[in-house]
């Protein structure tokens, strides 16, 4: 018994769409670190393909095929091949795929060196396209900051609270290298000290102690990503954004900054 193929059939409308696909997708994948390990975890994915005025629709069902083929190695480099794959199957000339999920790295705590896995929201994006492809890398990372305000008013002490830090960066070339660590090393570096899952008390009074030392408003951990990351030849342009959930008032403060690499050398595609 044959089928027909509705979706092969042709339209009429005239009426070209930008992008068809699937969302919501949840789906194990492995993913890759940049300590040489690769990571069980679970992805949230969207992925999607332009459709021509003279084509009825995509096949959905490819779309889970060939996130299956190669769920087993998702770096930004793989995923651009992963994408162009949907493309190709596909017969679009242009593809997106973004997955989100949780990055997870193995910390050491500052004193001890105990052991224990840190959380990292994260998503990278990959659309491939007639004039090649553009990797975008976002993740979010948790800090504490301590007010300088608050310090240099305050008899004793000074105001502490956890901050995000969430980056946002296109890749100037889809194999550059850069990762998540490097991102969030920057992030952690830009506040007044990273968060640990695991802290014993000499741990804890070297995090205090180190917090205190650093303080710094939201504009500074913003100013300070950007400085870090505004002439890196390997990023294209990027943004960050950083919320303090303030610990003395009823309301989150937060600073945000787009920025530009002035030697981008890449094109749209």
């Amino acid at each position: 018994m044959t089928l027909i193929d509705v979706q092969a059939l042709p339209d009429t409308r005239g009426v070209s769409l930008d992008a068809v696909g699937v969302e919501g997708l949840r789906y194990p994948v492995l993913v890759c670190d940049g300590q040489g390990n690769k990571r069980d975890t679970v992805a949230t994915l969207t992925m999607s393909v332009d459709v021509a005025s003279e084509v009825k629709g995509a096949h959905l069902s490819r779309f889970v095929e060939v996130l299956h083929q190669w769920r087993d190695q998702l770096s930004a480099a793989s995923l651009v091949l992963m994408t162009d794959d949907l493309r190709r199957r596909m017969g679009s000339g242009r593809a997106t795929v973004a997955a989100a999920f949780v990055y997870f790295l193995e910390r050491l705590a500052p004193a001890t060196g105990a052991v224990s896995f840190m959380d990292y929201p994260s998503t990278v994006t990959a659309t491939v396209g007639p004039a090649g492809a553009v990797v975008r890398l976002r993740v979010e990372v948790a800090v504490t900051s301590v007010c300088p305000c608050s310090k240099a008013i305050s008899d004793r002490g000074a105001h502490n609270q956890r901050g995000r830090v969430t980056i946002d960066v296109e890749l100037a070339d889809p194999d550059c290298g850069v990762w998540f660590d490097e991102l969030i090393d920057v992030a952690e570096r830009s506040a007044s000290s990273p968060l640990y899952a695991l802290l014993k008390r000499s741990d804890e009074r070297h995090v205090t102690m180190a917090a205190y030392d650093n303080p710094v408003f939201v504009e500074d951990m913003a100013r300070n990503v950007v400085v870090a990351l505004r002439h890196d030849r390997r990023l294209a342009r990027g943004s960050v954004r950083v919320v303090n959930d303030e610990s003395i008032h009823n309301h989150a403060a937060f600073a945000q900054v787009s920025w530009t690499n002035a030697d981008e050398g890449r094109r749209d595609a």
